[in-house]
């Protein structure tokens, strides 16, 4: 059932404020938040203004449909032509010079149901609808009376007024957007930062899982010369006192049963520290493989931040990292570094109650070393004990010794650890005056700068580069007969480390990549391409027979396909992806950092190539240089601004042919729309999303290009 509030007639431009005004009076009345009552009220205003502009009039019908929860339905009617063409109004396909569209698909989104029917003889009915606040109770007949008899008597607000209170909102409206943005930009820094731990978490786990599969014939070799001189007098042991303490052979004194408890305690403890010194073992043998990556210690940082966080229970230490600047890129074992720090800062957590542990890294330019250092306000360490703490199993006794658990294996591994990275340790302290422990390894791990043998080609510039990482033989044969006679030159790597020497010479236009490498953790790899600067650009499709495309999507990559591809397939996944056909270059000309970076995330890469100019002078400057298919320009921009550099466009030879779209977070009127006519087209911010962009520039190109033909 469906009960009506009141009806406004549309005759004149007054009619527009006095709609606004009603409808801000009836939503406050049925418990609408100010937030609800703001994009209700919009929406009737253009909705409204469309009706009397476009309609020559008609009303407003505010009324109750019945339910739970209730709806506020508004329908605005007019006798106007009606609208030709309205599944491309509300699809988003229409591209307006006249502002007709705009407000409808704006009003659209700002209500929960929005359904328009028009006819030439008929005119138009717009009904909106949105849902009302549970909270504010069911609006009774009674109610609805009372708010109809308020908006009757109500005067009518001056139309000055009224825009001020507008233009108060707006403000309003803008510093909650911006303090939601600041919300969401330490969001985002917190969320990348637990993810970039986590990243760096599973990475170890592959690489000690890869670990533990290559060092499995040693350790079936240590063990079994460990079973004959450590595991079967242990064994013997534990064995003969469990049988003591089951009065197998008779029963105990209480005396005797003591002894023989202190006996197994003993033993186990001795079996359990045997199990951590094959951690040492390992790397003592020369077993332990390094595998350098190229990584930046502010992302290694953040990485610990992530980890280390939860750990730090309390309030009053401070774990603080200070950003690293000017520090260039290592290239060394990122896991192995990272756990010598883990185990610095661990200690360092465990043994200060208050104050602060801060980390940082310093570059010796003439050495090629880094070094990376932990300082706490903890217990500190007496100079005659600093020897011992980096021996196997040594401990210092302190007053807090009882309340932390270890092995005393920690330090030993992390100073192994340096060894192996070509580095050392060092520790600085101080009984009561806290601790810097610090470790110093060289930023290019030197076993590892000798260039790969095999990676032999040459870049065609008939053809566009794509790198694939594939090291079966038949798999790269197959990918390389499919790609034999298209656009594409493969540049086919078999390891990492031959990829990256790729990525230095050739920026490839997509990345193939087989997750099934053997000897490489593949998976690390996608991860470090989407994070590093220089190629997180770059497509990456995954080719995989391991059914595990969410993983793949999860990590980056921007497609997956299953093995065995067909050429088809492939290529027509390439050319998606790299835009190789139809590529549109775009200038983006504003003045707002935001409206730009807006633009990057809207439009798809590969089929589009955008520049940007951050004034009006630049973008002139810019589009003779570079040409582009199309200029994307805001209005309001300082100094010159977005009229007369239309102006200047469409008097410039060499630039009147090039289709200008227009960008703006202005309200359109015949003024403006009259300064633009020379524009292919003009787009309100507020409305903007990929599909409506992409249609508008694809119909401005195309448009250009049927008139220069």
């Amino acid at each position: 059932m469906t009960t009506r509030i009141l009806t406004i007639a549309i005759a004149a431009d007054t009619d527009i404020i006095v709609a606004r005004q009603r409808t801000r009076t009836v939503t406050a009345a049925l418990g609408f938040d100010a937030q609800d009552q703001n994009r209700i009220t919009t929406a009737v205003s253009e909705i409204v203004r469309n009706a009397l502009e476009y309609g020559q009039g008609g009303r407003v019908e505010y009324s109750i449909k019945s339910g739970v929860p209730q709806v506020l339905q508004i329908t605005v009617t007019d006798k106007g032509p009606g609208i030709p063409d309205v599944g491309a109004i509300l699809s988003g396909r229409h591209i307006s010079t006249t502002g007709m569209g705009i407000g409808i698909t704006g009003a659209r989104r700002l209500m929960d149901d929005f359904d328009l029917k028009s006819a030439s003889v008929q005119g138009t009915t717009v009904v909106m609808s949105k849902n009302m606040p549970l909270k504010a109770g069911m609006a009774t007949p009674s109610t609805l009376r009372k708010i109809a008899d308020s908006v009757a008597i109500q005067e009518r607000v001056d139309p000055l007024s009224e825009i001020r209170r507008q233009n108060q909102e707006t403000v309003l409206q803008f510093q909650e957007l911006q303090r939601r943005q600041e919300e969401l930009e330490q969001l985002n820094q917190e969320l990348s930062d637990t993810n970039r731990g986590v990243v760096a978490l599973y990475a170890e786990l592959e690489e000690r899982a890869d670990h533990l599969r290559r060092a499995d014939q040693l350790k079936t070799r240590f063990l079994s010369n460990m079973s004959h001189e450590f595991r079967t007098p242990l064994n013997s042991i534990l064995s003969l006192a469990r049988l003591l303490l089951a009065r197998v052979d008779g029963e105990l004194t209480a005396e005797q049963e003591k002894q023989v408890q202190f006996i197994r305690s003993g033993a186990e403890n001795l079996s359990d520290l045997v199990n951590n010194l094959l951690d040492l073992a390992r790397v003592e043998a020369g077993k332990t493989v390094v595998v350098a990556r190229e990584f930046t210690v502010a992302d290694l940082f953040s990485a610990l931040r992530g980890m280390l966080r939860p750990i730090l229970v309390s309030d009053k230490v401070d774990l603080l990292f200070d950003e690293p600047s000017d520090l260039p890129a290592m290239f060394t074992d990122e896991p192995k570094l990272s756990q010598i720090l883990r185990n610095f800062i661990s200690n360092a957590i465990k043994f200060t109650e208050r104050g602060e542990i801060r980390v940082w890294a310093e570059h010796d330019p003439a050495s090629g070393d880094v070094i990376f250092k932990v300082r706490d306000t903890g217990l500190g360490i007496a100079e005659k004990d600093i020897a011992t703490i980096w021996e196997e199993f040594g401990q210092v006794q302190n007053r807090l010794q009882s309340s932390v658990k270890g092995t005393g294996l920690g330090l030993p591994l992390a100073k192994n650890f340096a060894r192996l990275l070509g580095g050392s340790v060092n520790v600085e302290s101080n009984l009561g005056a806290g601790s810097v422990f610090s470790v110093t390894v060289p930023r290019v791990y030197r076993a590892a700068v000798q260039k790969s043998p095999g990676l032999e080609w040459s870049q065609n510039p008939a053809q566009i580069p794509l790198l694939v990482l594939e090291d079966d033989a038949a798999d790269a044969f197959s990918m390389e007969r499919m790609l034999a006679h298209s656009r594409y030159q493969m540049i086919r790597v078999h390891t990492v480390a031959e990829a990256r020497e790729a990525l230095a010479e050739v920026t490839p236009a997509a990345i193939i990549l087989d997750v099934m490498l053997e000897g490489d953790e593949s998976w690390r790899v996608l991860i470090e391409l989407k994070q590093n600067e220089k190629t997180h650009h770059i497509p990456v499709i995954v080719v995989s027979s391991s059914e595990e495309e969410r993983k793949a999507r999860g990590f980056g990559a921007d497609e997956y396909l299953a093995k065995p591809v067909d050429a088809p397939t492939l290529v027509k996944t390439l050319d998606t992806l790299t835009g190789a056909e139809t590529a549109i270059k775009v200038l983006v000309v504003d003045d707002d950092e935001v409206s730009r970076y807006l633009m990057r995330q809207l439009l798809p890469r590969g089929a589009f190539v955008l520049s940007e100019a951050a004034t009006a002078e630049a973008g002139l400057a810019l589009a003779q240089e570079s040409q582009p298919d199309l200029i994307l320009l805001d209005l309001d921009m300082a100094g010159v601004d977005g009229y007369e550099f239309l102006n200047r466009v469409t008097q410039n030879k060499d630039l009147k042919n090039i289709p200008v779209v227009v960008a703006t977070a202005m309200v359109m009127d015949e003024t403006i729309k009259s300064r633009l006519a020379p524009a292919a087209g003009v787009l309100s911010k507020y409305d903007l999303s990929t599909d409506v962009l992409v249609a508008a520039i694809r119909a401005a190109v195309n448009d250009s290009n049927r008139s220069a033909a």
